[in-house]
């Protein structure tokens, strides 16, 4: 029997603001266990919560951003359960009226474009963090991340596949970037999923039990871990059993899924309206105000790439699938106007060195986007060849340095001289009698031994184009 999976996606935000949702206390990651935190966030008797009006701004314009419908007015409710990070016993979330709603975004999934929809975006608030000690039975609770600021944003289950799911997270987080209201560290905690999943028969419209998975902190781990589920639900099924709702969490070592807990519907938190907190009221000259400010998005950056400077479909996609990455190339496109042949270097050299055993993010780069550009304007000028090109741009991986000073340091300057090529040229001649003569007995396979003399005795400097022809010319001679 073939199964068709059905996914949907809880994405948790982390927003960028510099305090937390309903307090002063600060968000910075890294503090000492339990000092960013003041009677409010920690639930003291008598404190009341304030509205973070950033928080407000930020979904605006993640709703926006997603296509979804600005509800007014919205209110937050306390969800309640017992956990011990979680000090007020509630967390202040949206229930029945979240701050937006019905919205969509497209992502790419086997070569087709897909919309996936989403059902709602709402704030909540953070909870604490449980830090088990390894060597006793003993777990510490630190309580700094209690009310960072959350943007929970809620996909339909119209995902298909592992794949999907991967392509649609991306899609997300890199919203969220261009935007600026989250850094989107996933091994910080600032973008996490969960992700609910279960099999049909295909063809059929009804859904079947799902399951939910947690604790996924990178993309590689979403993917597995549902291809992981889909092959567990379906042994369960073939084997004639039923699928348990339960929530599951993935263990990345051992690449396998523990039951953590059965599952929750939304009865069991016993939501209510939060008596501390009046519904927010978003008024239309807000909501335009702030479409106002939205930077472009990767959508429209990929079409302007594609249609304005006229790079291919993949090229547009992978430079703009980071915003760090596209507005690197932007910078270098102005020093280096020639889109396809930047856009070639950086998704070879580039992004091959970025990606190696160090592994840096784009804006850490020692070769800053005005830099290659020079290296590449170099190569067009005939100042370097390409192939010294690339080792110059080795050591300005290394050292950070500028690929003229590097160039003049180390004499990389090409040989373009005809006349002292022509004389390099006529000493190999000279030099090399038996392969001259197989050369013109019709060997011109030899072509290659006597460029590499010639590359031999320039240290790689001679001009490439020049000294072929010279070669050719020479050599053609009786």
């Amino acid at each position: 029997m073939d199964f068709e999976p059905v996914i949907g996606l809880e994405v948790h935000a982390q927003l960028k603001t510099k305090s937390k949702i309903f307090c002063g206390c600060s968000t910075a990651f890294g503090a000492p266990p339990n000092t960013n935190t003041c009677q409010v966030c920690l639930g003291m008797p008598g404190v009341l919560p304030v509205l973070n009006k950033k928080v407000v701004e930020y979904t605006i314009k993640m709703a926006l951003a997603t296509h979804c419908t600005i509800t007014s007015p919205n209110r937050f409710a306390r969800k309640n359960y017992f956990y011990p990070d979680l000090p007020k016993g509630y967390q202040i979330s949206q229930f029945e009226l979240p701050i937006a709603e019905h919205g969509w975004l497209e992502t790419e999934d086997g070569g087709r474009t897909k919309r996936i929809g989403i059902t709602r975006i709402h704030m909540e608030e953070d909870a604490g963090k449980l830090i088990h000690d390894v060597r006793k039975p003993l777990s510490y609770v630190d309580l700094n991340r209690t009310g960072v600021p959350l943007m929970e944003i809620v996909s339909e289950p119209d995902i298909r596949s592992p794949e999907g799911a991967t392509a649609y997270l991306k899609k997300l987080h890199a919203i969220l970037r261009y935007l600026d209201i989250c850094d989107g560290n996933m091994q910080e905690g600032s973008f996490r999923c969960d992700a609910n999943i279960s099999l049909r028969p295909a063809g059929r419209k009804k859904f079947g039990i799902r399951t939910e998975l947690k604790n996924m902190n990178s993309f590689r781990n979403v993917q597995r871990a549902l291809e992981y589920e889909i092959r567990r639900q379906r042994d369960i099924l073939l084997d004639g059993g039923e699928v348990v709702q339960e929530t599951l969490l993935w263990d990345a070592d051992r690449n396998v899924t523990n039951s953590m807990r059965g599952k929750e519907e939304a009865h069991d938190y016993r939501y209510f309206p939060d008596p501390d907190l009046i519904p927010v009221v978003i008024d239309e000259n807000w909501i335009e105000n702030t479409r106002k400010t939205l930077p472009e998005l990767p959508d429209e950056r990929r079409h302007r790439f594609i249609s304005a400077l006229g790079l291919p479909e993949y090229d547009a996609e992978v430079l703009t699938s980071s915003k760090d990455l596209a507005d690197y190339f932007e910078a270098a496109l102005k020093i280096y106007p020639q889109a396809k042949k930047l856009s070639n270097w950086m998704m070879t050299e580039l992004m091959r060195e970025l990606k190696g055993e160090d592994s840096i993010e784009i804006e850490g780069c020692p070769i800053t986007p005005q830099n290659l550009g020079v290296l590449l304007d170099m190569i067009d000028k005939g100042t370097i060849s390409g192939k010294i090109a690339k080792a110059v741009f080795m050591d300005m991986l290394a050292s950070g340095k500028d690929p003229e000073t590097l160039v003049k340091e180390k004499n990389l300057v090409q040989v373009s001289d005809e006349g002292e090529l022509l004389a390099i040229v006529r000493e190999i001649i000279a030099a090399n009698p038996g392969q001259v003569a197989e050369y013109r007995a019709g060997k011109t396979k030899l072509m290659g031994y006597f460029v590499g003399q010639l590359m031999q005795k320039t240290k790689g400097r001679a001009n490439p184009k020049i000294a072929n022809q010279l070669l050719s010319q020479e050599l053609g001679k009786e």
